[in-house]
């Protein structure tokens, strides 16, 4: 099989939990930039890999980077690649592209550049000068930044957070890939009582169970490569296949409660199609009554801010009373990811360590409070 080089893509600030999960996957020379993790593989090794990230955004062959400060340049480099041998005379050649601190900024037209080029190529093997373009689908993006071209294959389709289980997620939701990164940065263990007081739609619960369980976040969707010739179909059928056989039989003890009836039944709804719904105990109960004789617990939220909850006076209320009733729980640890500014002072207390993340393009502090481990 020939060799890529990959991009599994991130949201800005989960660059490193991507770089784990590779390393985790026994993937070790990898580079970690902005936004993206890139390393060498093959085709079953994107199959895998789209399968079982769990904080990637998406999967792309990286196929070319040039310096591309005039149209000459950005379609003599697009020329150099050989199309040829990657999209079949039917498929679907859709160029998408974005221009950031670059000579060339009008996207549209280098969109139009790299699909002459793309075209170009394909008549040198199949020698004909129209292309019905109604077969697989192939999404070519340009990317320039500072005058520096690359062009990527996106393998995944709809975006990886998309896992399948979700149908109807609120207002600002939590993308799963984020919400799994969350976890990841708790140090949560399935050993361990998780709890989200203020679930929402459940996704932070039901991406643990998904971990605790070892469930492949990808299992229950589809993937554009998937329809691409070649062994993708088998490497697809052959993955899947072991993916459900990793499945566990554990007894994890994960909590979920929220103050709104219909918002629970979205959430045992999600839970339900993820197929974790049984590894769940969910209650409609206010924040004010969560409550735990249990040691050692881990509470991991995203409660409503701004964007969701309406007034700042709604804001403060609901966070003075987190800290009040997670302050019950000295044994316990808290991760808490909001837009809120000033969420520390209203909490009451100061953050063992906080970082900065982006829920789409909210940009958000994941405050994280260590009990004993």
């Amino acid at each position: 099989m020939p060799m890529f080089d990959i991009i599994a893509a991130s949201a800005f600030g989960l660059e490193s939990v991507v770089a784990g999960e590779l390393r985790r996957l026994g993937y070790s020379e990898l580079t970690v930039e902005n936004g993206k993790v890139i390393f060498r593989g093959d085709e079953s090794d994107i199959v895998k890999c789209s399968l079982w990230l769990r904080c990637a955004e998406r999967i792309l062959i990286k196929l070319a980077s040039f310096k591309a400060k005039d149209f000459e340049e950005l379609y003599q480099g697009a020329l150099n690649i050989p199309w040829e041998n990657m999209i079949p005379e039917n498929g679907v050649m859709h160029v998408t592209g974005k221009s950031v601190k670059s000579d060339l900024y009008s996207v549209p037209d280098c969109q139009s550049i790299v699909k002459k080029a793309v075209i170009e190529a394909m008549r040198r093997r199949f020698h004909r000068s129209w292309f019905s373009e109604d077969g697989p689908l192939y999404k070519i993006e340009i990317a320039l930044y500072k005058d520096i071209a690359t062009i990527t294959i996106d393998t995944s389709g709809a975006g990886l957070h998309k896992r399948g289980y979700r149908q109807d997620a609120g207002k600002a939701p939590l993308r799963e890939t984020l919400a799994a990164g969350l976890v990841y940065l708790s140090r949560w263990t399935p050993e361990r009582i998780l709890a989200d007081p203020m679930c929402g739609s459940g996704t932070i619960v039901i991406e643990a169970a998904l971990m605790g369980r070892n469930i492949a976040p990808g299992l229950k969707r589809a993937f554009v490569s998937e329809d691409w010739p070649g062994n993708w179909k088998k490497l697809w059928d052959r993955y899947r296949a072991e993916a459900n056989s990793a499945i566990k039989e554990v007894n994890l003890k994960i909590h979920a409660s929220d103050i709104d009836r219909k918002t629970l039944r979205k959430a045992k709804d999600n839970a339900e199609r993820a197929g974790v719904e049984e590894d769940i105990i969910f209650q409609k109960k206010p924040l004010e009554e969560f409550s735990s004789k249990k040691k050692k617990g881990c509470i991991i939220t995203n409660p409503s801010y701004g964007e969701r909850l309406g007034g700042e006076k709604e804001v403060i209320e609901l966070y003075r009373k987190m800290g009040q009733v997670f302050s019950s729980l000295e044994t316990w640890s808290f991760f808490i990811l909001t837009s809120y500014r000033d969420f520390e002072k209203i909490y009451g207390k100061v953050s063992d360590k906080n970082r900065k993340l982006y829920n789409g393009k909210i940009k958000c502090r994941f405050y994280q409070y260590f009990g004993p481990m």
